[in-house]
């Protein structure tokens, strides 16, 4: 018997093509029960305040780029979205006169239009809200070099490879609408994965690449980059995959409650914990990685029942 047909779109997987009785189960969870959904490999935290929150995960990147070395280089991969860590990071190695000339940095993803990666004049690219928000404001005597800052928008393999070359200590992510992190969308719905999504074991065999994108996740990103216009969002996107993603020590992703809705962010985290990897839900297969951490900022765990507005 097929999957059911998604409700948002039906050529296309995503989280509405569930079995029911998961989706129930996730939407029940109060606050308590997310803490406790913590076990071995998987770690639920929250966060009391916005500010506390945003801190935190500066200090994934000071922590990272503070044990890189010359000799034994490491470094972190972060997203765009959220943002509000970045000038946070900048201010706290300027203000500590940190040394971080020998860290290194991973942008995860890049839009793409026309089959070519957008420049940094586009208004929407991750590399420029990148280097405005953290890298430029570094003091220039503190800062890493350029080629210690590695974006997926020119030669993908070598991208790649550098994470065999250099350790991954934390790759860092939000969670979209369609449960993805980077841009690593639910799969169409087409030829031989018609019937059933990809096995878990398929999709993670995906690496860094061009990707189309779902269009919760094209409008997602018009509402939160865009101010809902829509014809700005490319279509495409490349991204850092499955593959680099498990070469990671630790994947830490962050909820402050305005890229996905509560109950996605509860969905994500019951299916993590309960290890039901599915590539419907592509942040599920995190299940199967060994150290991932789920970061709540209290006030976005809001409730899932219906509030008429």
């Amino acid at each position: 018997m097929s999957r059911p047909i998604s409700k948002v779109a039906h050529e296309w997987w995503d989280y509405t093509t569930l079995p029911p009785d998961i989706l129930k189960d996730a939407a029940q969870l109060t606050p308590k029960d997310l803490l406790q959904l913590s076990r071995p490999g998987f770690r639920v935290v929250i966060y009391d305040t916005l500010e506390e929150f945003y801190l935190a995960e500066a200090l994934e990147y000071i922590e990272a780029w503070k044990r890189s070395t010359a000799d034994n280089p490491a470094g972190i991969c972060g997203p765009i979205g959220p943002t509000e860590q970045l000038p946070l990071v900048a201010r706290i190695v300027n203000s500590l006169r940190l040394d971080v000339r020998d860290a290194h940095f991973w942008g995860m993803d890049e839009w793409v239009e026309n089959g070519k990666p957008v420049s940094t004049d586009h208004p929407l690219s991750f590399a420029k809200a990148d280097l405005e928000l953290c890298f430029n404001r570094i003091d220039k005597k503190l800062r890493m070099p350029q080629s210690h800052i590695r974006f997926p928008s020119g030669d993908l393999d070598a991208y790649s490879r550098s994470y065999d070359q250099i350790r991954c200590l934390i790759m860092q992510g939000g969670q979209g609408e369609v449960k993805h992190w980077a841009f690593n969308d639910p799969p169409k719905r087409e030829g031989r994965y018609r019937n059933e999504p990809p096995p878990p074991s398929e999709y993670r065999k995906l690496k860094t690449r061009v990707t189309d994108l779902h269009p919760m996740t094209i409008i997602q990103n018009a509402r939160t980059s865009g101010g809902g216009y829509v014809p700005l969002v490319p279509g495409q996107a490349a991204t850092v995959g499955p593959v680099e993603t498990w070469k990671a020590e630790k994947v830490s992703i962050w909820h402050p409650g305005h890229h996905d809705n509560p109950f996605g962010m509860r969905l994500t985290a019951l299916m993590i914990s309960k290890r039901i990897p599915d590539s419907s839900v592509p942040m599920s297969l995190l299940a199967d990685h060994p150290n991932v951490q789920f970061n709540y900022f209290r006030g976005a765990i809001g409730v899932v029942q219906c509030e008429m507005h």
